[in-house]
């Protein structure tokens, strides 16, 4: 896809939401079903995943581990908004990867220790690209990636999350 394509199959969606932006507000829906052991099954809209304990926690190593799936979807949309920003931009890429590592004390997920706090306290990000681009034009695509990422977005700005239970008398359906 060159930015031309990019730009006239973007071009009515974003007239769209220009004109009625209610439109553009969806509701991005996820869910599990508790497993075997300690497991519970992840529809992803192309595959069904099952999530376990990370290893350090108990689990096998066999079944995905949550943590490494917040990272894997962090570099997935840093690599998917890379490449859509690059294309916009007629920023020719050879090539790219997103290396995407974070940080975590399982002591505090373990309540071993109420001083380790429960999940990642650090996460870094690193774009490794095989292009020509002048030093200012890497500079605006990586500004503008990370300025589009949802995932980055949502984690850098603490988003707000509601927590709601419902009790049943057998397994949600």
């Amino acid at each position: 896809m060159n930015a031309d394509q990019l730009r006239t199959l973007q071009a009515p969606l974003k007239e769209k939401y220009r004109e009625h932006p209610e439109t553009a507000s969806i509701t991005l829906r996820a869910s599990s079903r508790l497993g075997e052991g300690i497991t519970c099954s992840l529809e992803t809209g192309k595959a069904l995943v099952e999530a376990g304990l990370h290893p350090a926690t108990g689990g096998t190593g066999l079944s995905a581990c949550s943590g490494d799936m917040l990272l894997e979807a962090l570099a997935a949309c840093a690599g998917v908004t890379l490449n859509a920003v690059a294309t916009a931009l007629d920023i020719a890429l050879r090539g790219a990867r997103v290396l995407v590592e974070g940080d975590l004390d399982f002591r505090g997920t373990l309540g071993v220790s109420k001083d380790a706090a429960v999940g990642f306290h650090a996460i870094r990000v690193r774009f490794e690209l095989d292009t020509d681009a002048r030093a200012d034009q890497v500079e605006t695509l990586l500004r503008l990636t990370e300025r589009y990422c949802v995932v980055y977005q949502t984690l850098a700005g603490g988003t707000k999350i509601d927590v709601t239970h419902a009790v049943g008398t057998g397994p949600a359906a």
